[in-house]
């Protein structure tokens, strides 16, 4: 009879050689693992996002139309009515934000989920404003207070994003954010 593992074995601090039959392949062809230090400007420096905020870039994934940040709102703001057109996962990382669409306030260590054909409003009102951490999948559409169109900001929108404000500071670009 087998048996069922309640925990990932973990008995030794060493490196294993686990067989896999693909390794030359994921070798030649895999961007490979790597690390992003958010805390620092090392690897991604604030991108000013409107006046009260800026977007810390983490990774960009053109194949999957996958981009992730850290967008912070330094006081007390809103970041308009937008659509979501692919699923997104954020954890609040400091302060507290809420959408007016909903009756919940996320704060640090929360988890917000949102599916893709909602629209919302992301509103902080803690007075030294909202960090959060996201992992976005496909297009947001950011709409005026007339349910205008204003722009539709994806995968490429954010990249252009990060490498327009990197080639006007003289910042290098890191491409360890393109995987």
């Amino acid at each position: 009879m087998a048996t069922v593992m309640t925990a990932p074995p973990s008995t030794r601090a060493e490196i294993v050689d686990v067989p896999f039959a693909y390794r030359e392949i994921v070798a030649r062809l895999s961007p490979g693992g790597r690390y992003i230090d958010a805390q620092s400007d090392d690897d991604s420096p604030w991108v000013p996002f409107g006046d009260k905020a800026a977007i810390k870039h983490l990774a960009f994934d053109v194949r999957q139309g996958i981009f992730s940040n850290i967008l912070w709102i330094k006081e007390p703001g809103v970041i308009g009515t937008h659509l979501h057109r692919g699923t997104i996962m954020m954890v609040c990382l400091e302060g507290s934000v809420k959408y007016l669409e909903y009756d919940w306030v996320a704060s640090p260590g929360g988890l917000i989920l949102e599916v893709p054909g909602e629209s919302h409003t992301l509103v902080t009102d803690h007075p030294n404003g909202v960090k959060l951490f996201g992992w976005m999948q496909g297009p947001i559409e950011f709409y005026d207070e007339n349910a205008t169109l204003v722009e539709t900001a994806d995968v490429w929108w954010f990249i252009n994003h990060y490498e327009t404000y990197c080639n006007a500071n003289g910042i290098p670009l890191n491409p360890k954010l393109y995987i």
